[in-house]
């Protein structure tokens, strides 16, 4: 693949698995809620408190793509209705933020990051709010690309454009490398990038999209695609 400057990646699910991240986060801080705050527990299920979430996302439609945004107002309003006030929401946070960025990388985002970095500006784009610096990649990322940080969300032409614009090359000189065939590749190729799928679990690719440039099974494959020889 010729005339690339600028390679950038989605992370949950392309880097590590998120899901059992996510669910294992979730679980946990309701423990914490039952431990501290138990009137919250006693008044909500999880059940009960994913469904507060999904109105919340209906009530804030401008505001879809901050996951913190609407964690936190959740998590506000599980205080107030059980009587004890706002204030717990930022210890909550933190401890979900704790779990929810203890995630487990792929054992080959290392080595094949540092690689690409080597003969690539090599971006973060992602919607989610995983914190690289404590996970201990942000070394590998010349920037990091959040939805929050522009107010729009993947697949939104306006969150690829803002890497674009940061990695210094045009988008036809942009490759995106992603897991979700919506959200990444068609986002990315309407938008005038290049896209690689990354397929672990041998998915089909959906018959009404455009095919992407390539498709791998682990971003460790990019390294022969591209011709890029290990040191």
């Amino acid at each position: 693949m010729h005339a690339i400057r600028t390679i950038t990646f989605d992370l949950d699910d392309t880097l590590w698995a998120i899901q059992p991240v996510i669910e294992r986060a979730e679980r946990n801080l309701y423990e914490w809620l039952r431990d501290k705050y138990p009137r919250v527990t006693e008044l909500f299920t999880p059940d009960e408190i994913f469904k507060m979430r999904e109105n919340v996302v209906d009530e804030y439609p401008d505001r879809n793509y901050d996951f913190t945004f609407l964690r936190r107002t959740v998590i506000g309003r599980l205080g107030v209705a059980a009587g004890y006030g706002e204030e717990i929401t930022d210890g909550a946070m933190a401890v979900f933020n704790a779990l929810r960025n203890d995630v487990e990388i792929f054992p080959e985002v290392r080595p094949t990051l540092t690689e690409l970095g080597r003969d690539y500006c090599v971006i973060a784009v992602t919607n989610g709010n995983a914190n690289l610096d404590r996970i201990g990649i942000r070394d590998l990322f010349h920037h990091v690309v959040s939805a929050s940080s522009v107010g729009a969300a993947k697949p939104a032409h306006e969150i690829f454009d803002v890497a674009v614009d940061m990695g210094g090359a045009t988008a036809r000189e942009t490759l995106h490398v992603g897991d979700h065939p919506e959200v990444d590749i068609a986002g990315a190729r309407d938008a005038g990038l290049k896209a690689i799928w990354v397929n672990r679990h041998a998915h089909e690719w959906p018959d009404h999209l455009q095919d992407p440039e390539g498709i791998v099974r682990d971003i460790g494959e990019l390294l022969s695609l591209l011709g890029v020889s290990e040191q």
